[in-house]
């Protein structure tokens, strides 16, 4: 019983996933967002949002500890795990192989990412505003994706 609820939910949630999709993308041909800004962003916020949710409550209870386990966590397990089993997996999957070769200004985001992260949680304290300098590095970051990034990443 137990698996047959957990492959239905998994078959809604690919549902749900396709229907994102197919709402996402004339949007952003619409709107002229660039591939870049919709996957770094829109698909990140929207992908995670439960993962959000439960850090922003967490931390409305001044449980930062957990708070930033459920953030960090949720980053690590896309860059570890995900993004090599969906290159692997479009090996099989797919009309071309998908490689691990991003463009240099991704590569630049994500090691600033780290190192922004690393001096707000290497002190184990928290105040708002902490809160309100990461918005605003997560907000620059998304104005330079949304107006320099041109069309695809590649």
């Amino acid at each position: 019983m137990r698996y047959q609820v957990r492959g239905a939910a998994s078959v809604l949630i690919a549902w749900s996933s396709k229907i994102l999709v197919a709402a996402i993308e004339p949007s952003t041909r619409q709107l002229g967002l660039s591939n870049a800004f919709v996957g770094v962003f829109v698909v990140a916020i929207l992908g995670n949002a439960a993962e959000h949710a439960t850090a922003i409550t967490m931390a409305m209870k001044n449980r930062m500890d957990l708070s930033l386990a459920i953030a960090i966590g949720s980053s690590v397990q896309v860059a570890l795990f995900v993004a090599p089993v969906l290159a692997l997996a479009s090996l099989f999957v797919g009309p071309a192989a998908m490689d691990l070769d991003f463009p240099p200004g991704l590569v630049l985001v994500v090691v600033l990412s780290v190192l922004i992260t690393g001096q707000v949680a290497g002190d184990g304290r928290s105040d708002w505003f902490k809160g309100v300098q990461l918005l605003a590095v997560y907000l620059i970051l998304g104005m330079a994706f949304a107006f320099l990034a041109g069309g695809s990443p590649h």
